[in-house]
């Protein structure tokens, strides 16, 4: 069994989508994959997924999955185009739906039916998935969201924005269904696999002192090294340095486009009677 990687690094959101193949099958699965939006002009556009999909074909691949980590906050996700141009299943943890009703409910999305099934598949902690001769397996890990996963692949674990490089440290945890306590024994059930097996992070944003984006690393250095969270530190010491942390951060630029477009598996909004897609800008009066 042979499995190997292609990684893509969108810059903008400084988000890494990753296309992992099967060798002798040549069945491929794509990681959390990005649609480009600006902001100034609400334009959507597709270079960053083609770019993917240009690999697909290039390496003679049979695209069969579109795995999401999680409803992410901070860019769209790609899920659905992809999904229309290749028919690949898009799967997501079976706890999606929790997102899906806080939202949908905020964003007034009355298409929206919170129980997955914008989504092709949900998946359970421990499920066991096919990709060709290679398993994939499931490991739900909430925290920073309550629907999070991590998809183990061969000797590698892509554990989305749960755990980050460790010079950087871990995820956020003030969105809805987020909990510090929760991520801390999430990570740690990440942290008790094989010090060896690859961590593959979701994000990279350069903290001080680094010059390039990097994403690989593994369990035994996030446990050696973490500035959150490697070992010795007690779930009480993250819980306070997290929720602190959280308390300065401001919310992710793309929060409100991405996440009324994510919980719909990637689709944008029905258009409205004049044909235009409009995203809906919940106001709050301070």
């Amino acid at each position: 069994m042979t499995v190997h990687q292609q990684a893509f690094f969108h810059e903008p959101t400084f988000t890494v989508t990753y296309l992992v193949w099967d060798d002798a099958t040549r069945a491929a699965a794509v990681i959390d994959p990005v649609l480009d939006y600006a902001p100034a002009s609400a334009k959507v556009s597709t270079g960053f997924a083609d770019r993917v999909l240009a690999a697909v074909t290039d390496l003679g691949l049979d695209l069969r999955y579109v795995l999401e980590t999680h409803a992410h906050a901070d860019h769209l996700s790609a899920a659905d185009y992809i999904r229309r141009a290749t028919g690949a299943q898009v799967v997501i943890g079976e706890h999606i739906g929790e997102v899906q009703a806080h939202f949908a409910a905020l964003f007034e999305a009355d298409d929206v039916v919170p129980d997955g099934s914008a989504f092709g598949r949900l998946v359970a902690d421990g499920e066991v998935f096919d990709l060709g001769e290679t398993p994939i397996k499931v490991m739900h890990t909430p925290g920073h969201t309550a629907a999070c996963v991590t998809y183990l692949i061969g000797d590698a674990a892509y554990v989305g924005d749960t755990l980050f490089m460790p010079d950087y440290g871990t995820a956020r945890t003030d969105f809805p269904g987020g909990d510090a306590g929760t991520l801390y024994r999430s990570i740690h059930r990440i942290l008790d696999l094989p010090p060896e097996t690859r961590v593959y992070v979701g994000h990279d944003y350069l903290p001080e002192g680094r010059t390039s984006f990097v994403w690989e690393t593994t369990v035994a250095e996030e446990r050696a090294r973490n500035v959150h969270i490697r070992d010795g530190v007690t779930e009480t010491d993250f819980v306070t340095l997290r929720e602190s942390r959280d308390a300065t951060l401001a919310p992710p630029a793309l929060i409100l486009p991405s996440l009324q477009v994510n919980i719909r598996a990637g689709a944008l909004p029905p258009a409205s009677s004049n044909g235009r897609v409009f995203l809906k800008l919940p106001v709050t009066v301070a």
